[in-house]
């Protein structure tokens, strides 16, 4: 028995190997920023029911753990009996996804001496999926873009062109929809072949004994850490911007035996814009905040994401059904993790961050030849997306981290990949000095982010921010983040969310929020404070009225930053 349990253990290391050169693949032969750069992908194998075994460590919760229940609507909808080598399925079903159109789904079955024994998945975030592009403006799923139901992409080894020949028809960049398509099917190609030389290596006929291993052994650590902890009840509270009006997040979060129950009940209703979140995704995070705070260290898969579960009405922001609109569910998504810590912070002291950014900084551009005057011949059209970072929270004995992202987990984009991506300039990018909160641990900084269209070009900016009205909270008396501030050069006010249009020459001017602080800023130990004067994070009005050094002691951190800089 123990030879056996020591081979498993290899085979599971192996396979959480296999999937995350599978997502590698996926990077590698992306064609979309958003895939090669900032990593907005998952990648995963199931075993035969279609119970996820193991999950790529690249990747965004919002696609990992939505993803773990994909491939059991495939099953459902396709059967096994049309399943067969050679075939690849595909959605980008919201509700059957990964919460919105423009996340794309690809599973393809695994066969091993042609016998179906698992499946592989995975999903990418395309440029653009036609409708009123990526944004929250519509007010309606049907206006969002176009749909693929759950069907086959490729039906033992034959492309279906009809499928490619619809989704170019229908997408502003069909090069690159079409590219990510096909990179996610190789991706899934990738994995396939790496597990069939491990079950060959190992003498494996079909994985139902390492999923066994692998579902039983992480069930029983999941709760083993949740039934250490005290049960208790505690709720949750949190409000954001929203699109017209602000939007209340509410939630009970309950420690019991063998589980961690988490209700959004008292939510706010479906907005009349798309910023509603699908269950699929609520789920996602929820669960994501839970695990990081109870059992961060174990692997993701189906038994180890059972033990927490969440729920909500049908019909609030949080469990938005169809036809609602639901093309930046991230933008909600992304504030329930701070919303669960919120809850979690008075049953589990000492163990939560306090608030960050949460949502991401994201824009997307869409370029044109301008049109007040005649265009230079070199202008072109082009869908330019860029993901970014406002602060993190800081967290019970470190700060936070500067210009993270934080639940989603994607990398911020070069400047150099955004440029490359459209006629598009990146004016000014940098960190967003004071922005973080004060306290004894400093929250991390936001960025400043100036961006135009390119000579010969006008543009649409659509909004996608949130943090202009609240910003994040602090924590155990910790003080708040700077709020989003968005603003053309000209001191026009944008709005934090929507399209809006940038006349040539033109520039947005963007300033990212900042995480929150943990504890008294007085408790800031003064060496820290000399050092973020010293890093440029905090100014001298700050490091004197909020953190009490002395003038005197600010004049010789600046003064040897200045001998330093000079040397």
């Amino acid at each position: 028995m123990a030879d056996t349990s020591v081979a498993y253990q290899i085979m599971w290391n192996r396979m959480i190997s296999v999937v995350e050169e599978q997502a590698q693949a996926l990077i590698r032969t992306a064609f979309s920023t958003s895939v090669r750069e900032a990593g907005d992908l998952s990648a995963g194998i199931y075993d035969q029911t279609g119970n996820m075994l193991a999950q790529a460590v690249t990747g965004t919760p919002g696609h990992v753990n939505a993803m773990a229940a994909a491939v059991g609507h495939f099953i459902r909808k396709i059967g096994y009996e049309d399943m067969a080598e050679g075939d690849v399925y595909i959605t980008n079903d919201p509700w059957q996804g990964t919460g919105h159109l423009h996340d794309i789904t690809v599973v393809t079955p695994a066969f091993y001496d042609g016998v179906l024994v698992g499946f592989f998945a995975c999903t990418a975030h395309v440029v653009d999926i036609g409708g009123l592009g990526f944004g929250a403006d519509a007010s309606s799923v049907y206006e969002e873009g176009l749909y693929i139901p759950i069907m086959k992409m490729v039906s033992e080894g034959t492309v279906n062109e009809t499928l490619m020949a619809m989704v170019r028809a229908n997408v502003r960049e069909p090069d690159q929809v079409v590219g990510d398509i096909y990179a996610l099917a190789t991706c899934n190609e990738v994995g396939h072949r790496r597990l069939m030389e491990m079950m060959a290596e190992f003498g494996l006929a079909d994985l139902e004994g390492i999923a066994g291993f692998i579902l039983d052994n992480s069930r029983a650590a999941t709760l083993e850490r949740i039934n250490a902890l005290d049960h208790g009840v505690a709720d949750g509270e949190m409000v954001v911007d929203g699109y017209h009006d602000p939007i209340t997040l509410k939630v009970r979060v309950e420690i019991t035996e063998d589980k961690v129950l988490c209700d959004f009940a008292g939510s706010s209703r479906v907005d009349n814009k798309g910023i509603n979140v699908p269950m699929v995704y609520t789920q996602a995070y929820a669960c994501y905040a839970l695990k990081c705070a109870i059992a961060p260290d174990i692997p993701n898969n189906a038994a180890s994401l059972a033990p927490f579960e969440i729920s909500a009405p049908e019909g609030t922001i949080v469990n938005a059904v169809h036809p609602a609109p639901v093309t930046l569910r991230h933008i909600i998504g992304h504030m329930l993790p701070d919303t669960v810590y919120d809850a979690l912070d008075k049953l589990l002291p000492a163990t939560v961050p306090a608030e960050g950014a949460g949502t991401l900084c994201n824009f997307q551009v869409s370029l044109r030849p301008r049109r007040d005057e005649t265009a230079p011949e070199t202008a072109r059209r082009a869908e330019v997306l860029t993901f970014n970072s406002g602060g993190a929270g800081a967290r019970p004995t470190l700060d936070g981290m500067n210009a993270t992202a934080f639940p989603s987990g994607v990398m911020t984009m070069p400047v150099e990949a955004t440029e490359h991506a459209g006629p598009v300039i990146i004016w000014r990018k940098e960190l967003r000095p004071d922005s973080g909160g004060a306290g004894q641990y400093r929250g991390g900084l936001g960025q400043y982010m100036d961006v135009g269209a390119a000579e010969g070009h006008e543009a649409d900016f659509s909004a996608m921010f949130d943090r202009v009205n609240f910003p994040a909270r602090g924590r155990q008396g910790g003080e708040d983040g700077a709020p989003t501030v968005l603003k053309l050069d000209d001191g026009t006010k944008f709005r934090g969310k929507g399209k809006q249009f940038v006349a040539h020459g033109q520039r947005v001017e963007l300033a990212f929020p900042g995480g929150a602080g943990y504890g008294l800023a007085s408790e800031r130990a003064s060496e820290d404070v000399k050092e973020d004067l010293r890093r440029g994070y905090i100014s001298a009005e700050v490091a004197r009225e909020t953190y009490g050094l002395a003038r005197a002691e600010i004049e010789a951190v600046l003064a040897a930053a200045k001998r330093g800089e000079a040397e």
